[in-house]
């Protein structure tokens, strides 16, 4: 970004939506394996 860029184009407000976006859907993974975690090591051989 340059020096007097406009970041609440919607190119920059769909940019940060999305990352907002994995950043959530993230979270909400790695907060399910850790629920999960106790279960797991029953499936291995």
């Amino acid at each position: 970004m340059g020096r007097s860029d406009n970041r609440r184009t919607l190119k920059m407000r769909r940019k940060k939506s999305q990352a907002k976006l994995k950043a959530r859907v993230k979270r909400k993974i790695a907060a399910a394996k850790s629920a999960k975690k106790p279960a797991a090591p029953s499936k291995k051989k």
